[in-house]
């Protein structure tokens, strides 16, 4: 019979899981963040299988906001983190349903004054096994549930975050230095008439002082219109989780930014309103209520202490003798007063979390919604103002070809109409950023889109490329 104790205990042993180290080697992970490319077969394999359809042509001929989004979605640690909390969390409620094992001893006992014929040992085993009260298991496990919500809720949120900063690092990275560069140039030409004409004794030497400097603002700006353009392309490269180098190569479309969305097709109020109940950020936030809920009922449910039924077998002197335990902690010096105290504190901060989450979804929405309206406006008068000046910029052009206006005037018209172009571009990034606001507030893209993946078939795509 004791023979049988240690081959049960090697048969549990035997179905344990065994430890596997997985190193980290800082050189590998550097290597192949360096050699990531938009292009990767893999990138195909987790783009179509997010769209559920094939993906053709692949490559793209060019990579707007819906394709470099989609190798975000693959790419971005962001994600890949949320996976690992959402996993942790399911995992959490395993442990959370598990039931307290239970414990088992042995015992000998030498007696020195044994009559003789009589085994002056006595052997016995022992069983202890814990029995929890008051629903505290199932208070655990809804517990973990509402926490492993959360966690998916988040993963969610995740999937949205990525797709706003690639748009925001996109629309910043929006190309203006051949109209810079243009400025500069007309500037340049107009500075050289001027030398010619001072040199000829018809501009005095302020205003060809003054004309320099606009040369050396205008070099000035293109300069730094290349530098935050460098700067610009290692961010969106940041934001899709590959290295500058690339989107090298790449040719990147901004037609998502070219039409903008009429204020009267924005969501109606209502609409917007239930959009806001279901932002991921705010359901997450309602999920960490119901679990501090849980934490407290838990807490509660801990003022019962558990039992413990010992039942032993003891062979003593050739007689057989059974016994039944039974344990259990007296509550005689607290009654869990302090953790329930704490539960109830960490319900009210709980609630008041969610409660400071919706509020601010509220007010992201109607001052993004504000804002847009006026976005547009200003977008609209730059526009009436570069139609206005181009018509100008036409009128001179026809007196300069006719005789009737000398060359400074139409380069000065053409130099004009750059700046009102360049006027027109900053307010329709003004307009494209205050859009990405609202669709930010609402978590859920606006106008005219592309095809693109839920989060649950992103999460998914991504779970099947990690195994979990």
């Amino acid at each position: 019979m004791y023979l049988r104790i240690p081959i049960s205990l090697v048969l549990l042993l035997a179905g344990c899981e065994s430890y596997a180290p997985q190193a980290l080697d800082p050189g590998k992970q550097l290597a192949a963040l360096e050699s990531r490319r938009l292009d990767a077969p893999e990138v195909r394999r987790f783009a179509e299988h997010s769209l559920g359809h094939e993906v053709t042509p692949w490559p793209p001929q060019s990579w707007g906001l819906d394709t470099l989004t989609l190798a975000a979605f693959y790419y971005h640690p962001d994600l890949d983190r949320a996976q690992g909390q959402r996993l942790a969390a399911e995992a959490a409620t395993v442990t959370a349903g598990a039931r307290p094992a239970p414990t088992g001893g042995m015992s000998f006992q030498h007696n020195k004054d044994a009559p003789p014929g009589q085994s002056p040992w006595t052997r016995g085993l022992v069983l202890d096994i814990p029995l929890e009260t008051a629903g505290k298991r199932d208070i655990r496990i809804d517990q973990a549930q509402h926490l492993t919500q959360a966690a998916k809720l988040r993963a969610a949120e995740s999937v949205w975050q990525v797709r706003s900063r690639v748009r925001a690092s996109l629309l910043a990275a929006y190309p203006t230095e051949d109209l810079v560069r243009r400025q500069r140039d007309l500037q340049d030409e107009i500075t050289r008439m001027f030398e010619r004409r001072f040199a000829a004794g018809a501009v005095s030497q302020s205003e060809l002082t003054q004309a320099h400097l606009m040369l050396s603002r205008a070099t000035l700006a293109l300069r730094e219109n290349q530098k935050q353009g460098a700067e610009n392309h290692a961010r969106l490269a940041a934001a899709i989780g590959v290295p500058d180098a690339a989107l090298d190569g790449a040719e990147i479309s901004y037609q998502a930014f070219e039409q903008l969305l009429p204020v009267a097709s924005l969501p109606p109020a209502e609409a917007r309103r239930k959009a806001l109940a279901a932002r991921p950020d705010v359901l997450a936030a309602l999920a960490d209520y119901e679990a501090a809920q849980s934490a407290l009922q838990l807490e509660i449910a801990r003022q019962y202490p558990d039992i413990s039924i010992g039942p032993g077998y003891t062979w003593d002197a050739g007689q057989v003798k059974w016994s039944l335990g039974l344990s259990l902690v007296l509550p005689l010096w607290n009654r869990n007063e302090g953790p329930i105290a704490e539960a109830k504190a960490r319900r009210m901060e709980a609630a008041a979390a969610f409660l400071s989450v919706q509020a601010r979804a509220i007010a992201e929405v109607d001052e993004a919604v504000a804002g847009y309206g006026h976005a547009i406006d200003m977008y609209e008068t730059a526009n009436a103002l570069l139609q206005a000046q181009r018509k100008q910029e036409r009128n001179i052009s026809a007196a300069f070809q006719a005789g009737e206006a000398d060359r400074l005037s139409w380069i000065s018209a053409r130099l004009e109409t750059a700046a009102a172009e360049q006027a027109r571009i900053g307010a329709l990034s003004q307009a494209q950023t205050s859009l990405g606001r609202v669709e930010d507030a609402l978590r859920r893209p606006l106008g005219v889109q592309g095809t693109a993946p839920t989060a649950e078939q992103v999460l998914s795509s991504k779970s099947l490329r990690t195994g979990n």
